[in-house]
């Protein structure tokens, strides 16, 4: 061959090598080449790769016992492979896996996280008013002038002290002739009383006579000394004097006046009780023992003007606190009275304080703005004392529905659902594989998982 020819035939080899073409006689391919390539690369990362820590170790062993329902009781049987979960395309684990395998530098990892035993809650979050345990509105219907305020918003006041002190001069006046009218229907129905009395005994006296006249008459008559008509003059005497006695009201043997003078002196005893409790009422009097938090009055002021139907004065138990929150119905079956809620607010200045259930009303209701849905009223009491929270602001209440203590938990992104059955990612041999777990208690951004 000549060297032209030489020449030619090497070139065409080496140009049928670059452009990756098999060429007769050449004992090894591309494809070999790249996997012997491929499999020194990943003989020389194992063996610069630094040997896991104990942790690691111990953390593969649990994920291991739990993965296969040992629970730890099976420490002696013989693990299968390293596992380790993937937080959707991120790896629960220690260190960092690379997702799609390979030397390159430039392909993604996903970074690991751990599962942790912790405790773990589920709470639920509702925001509401803060109020007092009681409250009252006290309001006045006297067209009465306000003479007197001798309190202020925010005194502590007792049941039955003074409000406010209103101008009772024409109630005296109408006491005075209620008390008149009273007195009056009262001597008037004694007097009737009297006159029943006399006019019963009168008509029971003639009622004998004309009884005894009548005998002797008809004696006389069955005789013969008599005529008819002395008879039926005799009967007919009788008979009046039975229709008089009759006429009388007659109670335990005794005559009485008629029912119209009792009912008199009735309404005049209403009329009179009524003035009565309307002069009282010029001292208006707080009804409970709390705090004075609204004045919506002020002097020469008449009582019952007050502007936007407002009540004269609002008053407050503000020694024990509540809030009144809307649960709703797709939540108020994990609510219970006596679970515990954690309260914040603004005003506690990232402080927290201790609350409870104390009722659930037994009635949902709308929950307003268009929606379908429906909320139940529930209270939530402070049970902490002498706290920052006054009544009148809006806080926070977290209520603990479930709660676990040394639970596995991971991010609730860590666990998907596939078919309906829940999965976890985990890494073995370098693959991703689904697990299928079990879920407990979700909490706010972590996930209990059981065997």
């Amino acid at each position: 061959m000549r060297h032209d020819d030489r020449m030619n035939e090497t070139e065409g080899k080496a140009l049928a090598q670059g452009q990756g073409m098999n060429v007769p006689g050449e004992t090894e391919t591309r494809e070999e080449a790249e996997m012997s390539r491929e499999k020194g690369q990943d003989a020389e990362e194992k063996k610069a790769a630094p040997e896991a820590p104990q942790e690691d170790a111990a953390f593969d062993q649990q994920l291991e016992e739990m993965m296969n329902g040992t629970g730890g009781k099976k420490a002696g049987k013989k693990k299968r492979g390293k596992k380790k979960f993937l937080l959707a395309a991120a790896v629960l684990g220690i260190g960092a896996v690379k997702v799609l395998g390979g030397s390159e530098p430039s392909l993604p990892t996903a970074a690991t996280v751990t599962p942790v035993r912790k405790e773990i809650q589920n709470r639920l979050s509702v925001s509401g008013p803060v109020s007092g345990t009681d409250s009252v509105d006290v309001v006045s219907n006297l067209h009465a002038e306000v003479l007197e305020i001798p309190v202020k918003e925010g005194d502590k006041v007792t049941k039955g002290q003074i409000l406010a002190v209103l101008d009772d001069t024409d109630l005296k006046k109408e006491v005075a002739m209620a008390k008149n009218d009273y007195d009056l229907a009262v001597s008037t129905c004694a007097e009737q009383d009297r006159d029943a009395r006399n006019g019963y005994a009168k008509a029971v006296q003639d009622l004998k006579t004309a009884q005894d006249n009548y005998n002797r008459t008809k004696v006389l008559y069955d005789s013969g000394d008599v005529p008819l008509v002395d008879l039926e003059t005799a009967e007919n005497g009788l008979n009046d004097a039975k229709r008089q006695a009759a006429s009388y009201e007659v109670k335990n043997g005794q005559a009485v006046a008629g029912d119209s003078y009792r009912l008199q002196v009735e309404k005049a005893r209403f009329e009179y009780e009524k003035k009565q409790e309307q002069l009282a009422d010029t001292q208006i009097t707080s009804p409970i023992d709390g705090t004075v938090v609204r004045v919506n009055t002020k002097v020469g002021r008449f009582a019952d003007s007050v502007e936007d139907s407002e009540p004269l004065f609002i008053i407050e138990n503000l020694d024990v606190l509540e809030m009144e929150i809307k649960v709703s119905e797709y939540s108020i079956g994990k609510v219970a009275v006596g679970q515990e809620a954690e309260i914040s607010a603004d005003i506690l200045d990232g402080e927290t304080v201790r609350g409870q259930v104390v009722s659930i009303s037994p009635t949902g209701e709308e929950k307003g703005g268009g929606s379908t849905e429906r909320v139940i009223p529930t209270k939530v009491r402070i049970m902490d004392e002498n706290t920052k929270l006054i009544a009148g602001i809006t806080a926070k209440a977290q209520i603990v529905l479930e709660e676990k203590e040394d639970a596995l938990t991971v991010p609730v992104a860590a666990v998907t659902e596939r078919n309906g059955v829940s999965m976890v990612l985990a890494v073995k041999d370098g693959m991703i594989h689904e697990v299928p777990v079990q879920t407990g208690i979700e909490g706010d951004v972590e996930l209990e998982i059981l065997p």
